[in-house]
């Protein structure tokens, strides 16, 4: 069988983007594996996920460190340590280092909420209804020194409805994150996801001409 990519995710929270990922990673056909999972939080119920996947976990609390840079060393040393070759991040509520994101520059991954590059940072959803946007939905992109500007690998859309809230939006954009963060890892496991923003744009161009084809 073709090896697998090592895969560590990094979470904070309940982990509903870290089970989308384990239940792809769990079928022997799929590119990658989740190799370690780092929780900042230790009562992070996304640690349980991983327990019952069998998939090895690591708390390091920000707490326990001096400075960003000395947090962020640490979780630098235990992913290698592991042999980690992709870092996804799964609702991980720390801004990194520039030297953490340089040192895994074109080898870590985010999801976020929005259809970059509109409605980066934070409250996406509230930016989304204040603009009345038509479309809203997720973006995973490679991560750079820049929030939330990185190279994008996919993207999904969802529409906004009448009446919809912040929470209504909100779960139908995390359905999308589910679908989208597997097939966007798998695309980087596969090779076809470059950290050229041109690769993403050319693949594009190719899934809509074969759309018009069919």
């Amino acid at each position: 069988m073709t090896k697998k990519l090592k895969v560590g995710v990094l979470i904070s929270g309940r982990g509903t983007n870290l089970q989308a990922l384990l239940d792809a990673c769990a079928d022997p056909a799929f590119p990658a594996g989740i190799a370690l999972v780092i929780s900042n939080v230790a009562g992070a119920a996304g640690l349980e996920r991983a327990d019952a996947a069998g998939v090895p976990t690591l708390v390091i609390s920000h707490k326990d460190f001096p400075s960003r840079e000395t947090f962020d060393a640490r979780m630098d040393a235990a992913l290698r340590a592991a042999g980690i070759e992709l870092v996804c991040l799964a609702g991980f509520m720390r801004l990194l280092s520039d030297g953490f994101v340089t040192g895994w520059r074109g080898k870590m991954i985010n999801i976020h909420p929005s259809l970059l590059p509109s409605f980066k940072g934070m409250h996406t959803h509230a930016q989304a209804l204040a603009a009345g946007v038509e479309q809203h939905g997720c973006t995973v992109h490679y991560v750079t020194p820049a929030l939330d500007d990185g190279p994008i690998i996919a993207q999904a859309a969802v529409p906004v409805l009448a009446g919809d809230t912040e929470e209504t939006l909100a779960a139908r954009v995390l359905e999308a994150e589910h679908r989208l963060y597997p097939e966007a890892l798998k695309l980087v496991a596969q090779g076809k996801a470059g950290t050229d923003q041109s690769d993403y744009l050319n693949r594009r161009g190719a899934e809509a001409q074969k759309q018009r084809e069919d």
